[in-house]
């Protein structure tokens, strides 16, 4: 099974819920009120596909203003890109566009797209509709989706979208900071295969998103894959494969090296 490894970058205005979902989502626990000290944060975790295991570097850069001079370098090298907006607040979809153009701005090469209405559990003071987000996504070569961390609603599949648009680029040959693996021999053993769900074409089947004007269909299941015993213990599901880093832990080496390829 070939292994690819991509960056993804999580862009969004504050307080629109970014660290929420990829908390909620890596480590099923619900965060609110983060207050950024740095201007990102870096998680990892992984999604088995049909005939590839992906492993998605995750960095969650702070919407903050004082970060924005800094935050491009962390643009830099990304593969995907998660736009987030909060539903009930009208700026944070407009302000997207100018997180798209900072994207254009710092990569060259292809970019896998997601844009994200988050906050989809506060549907009275909803300010943004459904039909208007998904023609901004069709805009930008998007795929949309509507999330809650509150509720869990939407974030395998924003997630697995993401996982699954990798896979493409790989095939496609068309990205050459996108790391690429034969095969994961060197992988960590997984502890407790009856959480490690793989699926088949077929088996995803049961949930659509829009995606340029096209359906993609999504699984209705869990994704994620645990990756050491206390882990799974401690989640269930285990979808942590390290436990998130401030960029200050990174510079300075404190990371403990990884030495498997997806």
């Amino acid at each position: 099974m070939r292994g690819i490894e991509g960056k993804v970058v999580i862009l969004g205005s504050k307080g629109v819920g970014k660290s929420c979902l990829v908390t909620k989502y890596i480590k099923n626990t619900l965060h609110k009120d983060v207050e950024h000290v740095s201007a990102a944060s870096f998680f990892t975790c992984k999604v088995v596909l049909e005939d590839a295991r992906v492993k998605l570097q995750i960095w969650d850069t702070a919407g903050q203003e004082r970060y924005k001079a800094v935050a491009p370098m962390y643009y830099r090298n990304a593969n995907a890109a998660i736009l987030v907006f909060d539903l009930s607040q009208y700026r944070t979809f407009t302000e997207i566009k100018s997180w798209i153009q900072e994207l254009h701005r710092n990569v060259q090469d292809p970019l896998i797209l997601t844009l994200v209405g988050n906050k989809l559990d506060l549907q009275a003071s909803r300010a943004v509709s459904r039909e208007e987000a998904v023609l901004f996504a069709n805009s930008i070569g998007a795929t949309y989706f509507e999330t809650s961390a509150e509720t869990d609603q939407g974030l395998e599949q924003v997630f697995l979208s993401t996982a699954l648009g990798l896979l493409r680029l790989a095939r496609e040959g068309k990205c050459r900071s996108l790391r690429q693996f034969d095969s994961c021999d060197s992988i960590s053993t997984y502890t407790n295969n009856n959480t490690a769900f793989n699926y088949s074409t077929q088996a995803i089947s049961n949930r659509y998103v829009y995606d340029n004007g096209n359906i993609i269909y999504l699984p209705s299941v869990p994704m994620g894959i645990p990756v050491d015993g206390e882990d799974v213990k401690a989640t269930a599901e285990g979808r942590l494969e390290t436990p998130s880093w401030s960029i200050e832990h990174i510079a300075l080496g404190e990371v403990e090296p990884v030495n498997w390829c997806c």
